[in-house]
């Protein structure tokens, strides 16, 4: 054999192993393939490790919501208060929410005392003026006194300084009745200038918050080298909540002032009322 037969006797070999090879190429991939349908399992180990350690990883982010889930329902009302969205606010408003904070004990613990002042000096006025009377009638003075003395409320405490100048003639017992009703007016009115005063003040340190708030916004946006709304966010919202904090305050103690002041002037004429016919009265036992 010459040497160029035998050159072509090796270059149909290489051949014909490469036109194998090609051949079963795609036929080893087909098995492939249908191994992995028939065992999808074996395609998808790897997917299915991470499936596992997903819901893993969950479970694990469960429990740990449970105990903190736990742990809040354990917790006292001081931590929850610390957690709920009023202490952000109060912390996002600055330093004016103290003065406001303080503005809002001194109100309610102002509101809270005159109702029940209020409440204890409310009194059946014309049961009262009718049993002064019917104690004159039978009793006298001193019983019409002692009547007075049982009653709690400003117009017993009236009546009683009248009584007690019944003998030195009307226009005694008119100066008596006139100076009791001014001690018991004061007594009545007393710590509504509180109110007065943390209807005026709280909404001007919600203001000043506001001022201080929007300084200190443009105090950042000076200091930034690009603006944009985080940057101005923090001082506008100091801004606004201050501002409606000293409102919240502000309403209810203007509503309870205006109540509280309308009951007064109910007991003034009440007062009037009931001294006038007491008067009478005694004129009427000093003519028989």
């Amino acid at each position: 054999m010459t040497s160029i037969g035998r050159k072509t006797g090796v270059w149909a070999l290489m051949g014909a192993l490469l036109g194998v090879l090609l051949i079963a190429a795609p036929l080893s991939a087909q098995e492939d393939l249908g191994a992995a349908a028939e065992d999808p399992g074996l395609a998808t180990s790897e997917e299915e490790a991470a499936a596992v350690e997903e819901p893993a990883a969950s479970t694990e982010e469960l429990a740990s919501g449970a105990g903190f889930a736990d742990v809040e329902e354990d917790a006292g009302f001081f931590a929850r208060l610390a957690k709920s969205g009023l202490v952000q606010l109060f912390d996002q408003g600055g330093n004016f929410m103290w003065p406001l904070l303080a503005c809002s004990i001194i109100g309610l613990a102002v509101l809270i005392e005159r109702l029940v002042t209020l409440f204890r000096a409310k009194v059946n006025v014309r049961n009262l003026i009718g049993r002064v009377v019917e104690a004159l009638n039978k009793d006298g003075i001193e019983g019409a006194m002692r009547v007075c003395e049982e009653t709690r409320g400003p117009i017993a405490a009236i009546l009683h300084a009248g009584l007690l100048k019944a003998r030195q003639g009307r226009a005694e017992i008119e100066r008596a009745i006139e100076t009791a009703g001014a001690i018991e007016m004061s007594f009545l009115e007393r710590g509504l200038i509180v109110l007065s005063s943390i209807v005026t003040i709280a909404p001007l340190i919600g203001f000043l918050g506001t001022v201080s708030g929007m300084i200190r916004a443009f105090n950042d946006i000076a200091a930034a080298e690009q603006v944009n709304a985080k940057i101005v966010a923090s001082g506008i919202s100091e801004a606004l909540i201050t501002t409606a904090t000293g409102l919240i305050i502000a309403i209810p103690c203007q509503a309870a002032y205006n109540f509280f002041v309308a009951q007064i002037d109910r007991f003034v004429i009440e007062m009037e009322e009931a001294a006038s016919e007491m008067i009478e009265s005694l004129g009427a036992l000093e003519g028989k």
